[in-house]
């Protein structure tokens, strides 16, 4: 091939190295390249293209000058060239062979360098082994290259394939692979093939490398992408969706919960965890499941009131009686428990929390006692039923470990009141469970301990929460299901039931306008007498509370509700026909009984966990062999009571002045209600009254009902729940109960108006209960102490004294 001889134009070249045997498009668009483009075309457009060496902070179209250009260039032959020298030309070079520069300057006349070249060829160190080697070397690194590359690379893979000339493939591969300019400029000058194909090699197989790993990380971002953009999609047809209905918001979700977030107050500790979960927010993206936990904890964080509290006005105490007294009727003496509470609060300045516990049967006011405490104190009212609750994950929350977590009851009341000092009643706190998760009453000690609940860690907030401004309230039917530590932690106030001129009173003022509102009726189209009212709450009720008689009330109001349909305008007033024909007929009977009890029946009076109550106790007497018989499902202690009952009597028959075989004769006794378990030492009296009623052929007046606990000495010892005893006796219709002395301290918190009505007698002892009972005088005669005297000396047997 013939190449020129002489001194030929140079063309210097910008991060570019043209290779011999490779066409390559460049611009020319530099005075002094212009030029030598132009000489090129007068001289058979031969030119050479030598690299421009580097300089710092050099402008990119400075004048290069003969010491700026390398040595070794390329000779090459222009294949076209389109422009003009205003705007600069874009040529087609296509390189020729390997040239040495020599004796390189500025052109004297025309200002474009110039040159002499020799031309340099390759040095072949190969043998056929190790030229093959490299030649698939180079074949096999350039097609995976070629299919990491993105695009079709079809063509250039045939191409690589089809070449078999080492010098051509490796300018090839060098003139298209990206690498540093220094680096094809070194493949250049290196004259010897060997050293050239394994420089090259190296260079290849580090952009493999990296174009695998751009590959790898282009693939992520493509799947990531793909999957974001689905779901900017759809958010956006959603978006569309909910502006279309009119459910669009103009502000980011985002954005909404920093700016509450902002507005919270929060305490600093939880200002800083706020933040972390924010930042993880923003982390995952909302692509991520975790982001429905993290946003809605920063919701719970947002909602909280950490520092907002009901305003803190003095405590008007003639406020909150007022409000007690219109809220409720009777309860004079928890009323006043209460306003003597609120004084204390008024007389230290502060509106720190308190823990009340109302115990009480159901249906006498105890929740409503609570909102009117929060009404008195301008607070919020929270009311939380803890009854049945057997995970203590209820009281304390869950963690935040799976989706579906959520905070305790304590935090849920405190947020939906929106204040940190609510009034918060736990409801049938007597009822709370324990299961295989945990133990609720103890999750409690933390809530309603006052020295410990201002630092009260819920475990889904896992922040301290104050829960010391808190006014809390519970409420139970009896103490026996509280745990003793729990209780230790309140102020037991007891609610007993009411008596029936308070009943009178709540259904005409409370009960009867609030279901005449839900039935729709006023008061100009019904009313009920007190006549009607009295013999409801005696005859169809029998409860220490007044909610089975609200369900009469709305039971007798839709029975007439026919009647004031027809005649709208007319006050119908409900007589006891009326209340006959729709509730039925007498389901409790106002009087114990029309006629005497037989001998060994006697009415005693029991406590239950909603309230008093009467129960009878029968006794008879049969041939036999001495045994006692003890029927009615009773418990231990009412068992040994009759036991103690009977080895009294057996043991002052003499004084009884009766004379029984008592080996030859057996006791039978039986409380009814069979089906109803019954425990307790308070019928002891009972027991024994009725045994001594049946030896003695003594009758016991129906109307007569006692109570008590009996020792084996003939001691009458004192019992509880002598207010709802007595007001049950009362109910039920009986003038007269015996009490043990001990207890009259308790007879004074019984409604003046049943005291009115009953006549009481406090005992000591047997004999004093016997007399009062069955008119057995045993006053002059050594009661209890029979057993102890002997006619004369005793005769002495195995086994120890008998006794006259």
């Amino acid at each position: 091939m013939y190449l020129p001889q002489g001194r030929l134009p140079v063309i210097p070249l910008k991060n570019t190295v043209l290779y011999p045997g490779l066409t390559q498009v460049i611009k020319v668009g530099r005075d002094k390249s212009v030029k030598a483009l132009h000489e090129a075309e007068k001289n058979g457009f031969w030119i050479v293209a030598s690299h421009q060496k580097q300089k710092e902070n050099e402008a990119l179209d400075a004048p290069a000058e003969p010491q700026d250009i390398h040595q070794i260039a390329t000779l090459c032959r222009v294949e076209s060239m389109k422009g003009k020298d205003g705007s600069g030309y874009q040529v087609v070079l296509r390189g020729m062979a390997r040239v040495d520069l020599q004796d390189i300057i500025n052109h004297p006349d025309r200002g474009y360098l110039e040159a002499s070249s020799t031309n340099l060829d390759d040095i072949d160190d190969l043998n056929d082994a190790t030229r093959a080697a490299l030649l698939d070397s180079l074949k096999t690194l350039s097609k995976e290259i070629l299919r990491l590359m993105p695009g079709n690379t079809e063509q250039l893979s045939e191409l690589v394939e089809s070449v078999d000339d080492l010098p051509y493939l490796t300018s090839l591969c060098a003139g298209n692979i990206e690498m540093e300019v220094e680096h094809k400029q070194k493949i250049l000058s290196t004259r010897h093939l060997r050293e050239r194909v394994l420089f090259l090699l190296q260079i290849m197989q580090e952009f493999k490398e990296s174009l695998s790993i751009q590959v790898d990380i282009r693939n992520r971002m493509s799947q990531k992408l793909g999957q974001a953009q689905r779901q900017v999609i759809l958010r956006e047809q959603l978006k569309a969706i909910r502006e279309e209905l009119g459910e669009g918001t103009d502000a980011n979700q985002e954005d909404q919960l920093k700016d509450r977030l902002d507005k919270a107050e929060l305490p600093e500790e939880v200002r800083k965890i706020a933040d972390q979960e924010q930042r993880r927010l923003n982390e995952v993206g909302n692509q991520s499941p975790e982001s429905h936990i993290i946003r809605n904890y920063l919701d719970l964080l947002a909602s909280l009131p950490w520092n907002k509290s009901a305003q803190d006005s003095d405590i008007d105490l003639d406020q909150a009686r007022t409000i007690l007294e219109g809220d409720h009727y009777g309860l004079e003496k928890v009323k006043k428990r209460i306003i003597q509470h609120l004084a204390v609060m008024k007389l230290k300045k502060s509106m720190k929390g308190s823990i009340l516990l109302f115990v009480g049967p159901p249906g006498v006011g105890k929740t409503s006692l609570g909102q009117s405490i929060a009404k008195a104190l301008r607070r919020k009212f929270v009311r939380v039923s803890v009854g049945g609750v057997r995970d203590d994950a209820e009281v304390r929350g869950h963690r935040r470990t799976y989706i579906g977590a959520m905070p305790g009851r304590i935090i849920q009341g405190i947020k939906r009141a929106g204040e940190n000092n609510p009034v918060f009643l736990l409801d049938e706190i007597d009822k709370l469970g324990r299961g295989y998760s945990g133990d609720p009453a103890a999750a409690l000690l933390e809530v309603l301990d006052p020295e410990q609940n201002n630092h009260f860690l819920d475990h889904y907030l896992d922040v301290g929460f104050d829960l010391s401004k808190v006014f809390f309230i519970a409420t139970a039917n009896s103490l026996e299901g509280i745990p003793g530590p729990l209780l230790d932690r309140m102020e037991v106030i007891d609610l007993s039931g009411y008596t029936t001129a308070e009943k009178i009173h709540i259904a005409k003022n409370h009960l009867i306008p609030k279901q005449m509102e839900e039935h729709g009726l006023t008061n100009s189209q019904v009313a009920i007498s007190d006549e009607v009212l009295l013999r409801l709450i005696s005859s169809h009720t029998r409860e220490a509370g007044v909610r089975d008689l609200q369900r009469k009330i709305a039971n007798l109001l839709r029975g007439m509700s026919e009647k004031i349909v027809a005649a709208p305008d007319v006050l119908t007033k409900v007589d006891i026909k009326d209340m006959e024909e729709i509730m039925g007929p007498e389901r409790f009977q106002h009087e114990i009984a029309e006629t005497l009890n037989p001998p060994g029946v006697v009415t005693g009076l029991a406590w239950t966990p909603v309230g008093g109550d009467i129960l009878f106790i029968e006794s008879t007497a049969m041939p036999g062999s001495g045994k006692l018989l003890i029927t009615g499902q009773l418990g231990d202690v009412m068992k040994e009571s009759a036991q103690i009952a009977l080895s009294l009597i057996r043991s002052n028959l003499h004084d009884l002045g009766v004379q029984v075989d008592l080996k030859r004769t057996d006791f039978h006794v039986h409380v009814p209600a069979g089906a109803i378990p019954k425990d307790g030492p308070s019928a002891g009296v009972t027991l024994l009254t009725s045994l001594a009623s049946l030896v003695t052929g003594t009758k016991v007046n129906p109307k007569f009902a006692m109570t008590g606990e009996i020792s084996l000495r003939g001691a009458v010892m004192p019992v509880g729940g002598i207010k709802e005893k007595v007001i049950a006796a009362h109910r039920a219709g009986i003038t007269e109960v015996i009490l043990p002395k001990k207890n009259e301290k308790d007879y004074k918190d019984v409604p003046q108006e049943v005291k009115d009505q009953l006549k009481v007698h406090f005992v000591e002892n047997a004999e004093e209960l016997l007399k009062a009972s069955l008119g057995i005088d045993l006053t002059n005669r050594e009661w209890i102490n029979h057993s102890l005297r002997w006619s004369s000396p005793p005769p002495r047997k195995a086994g120890g004294l008998s006794p006259n």
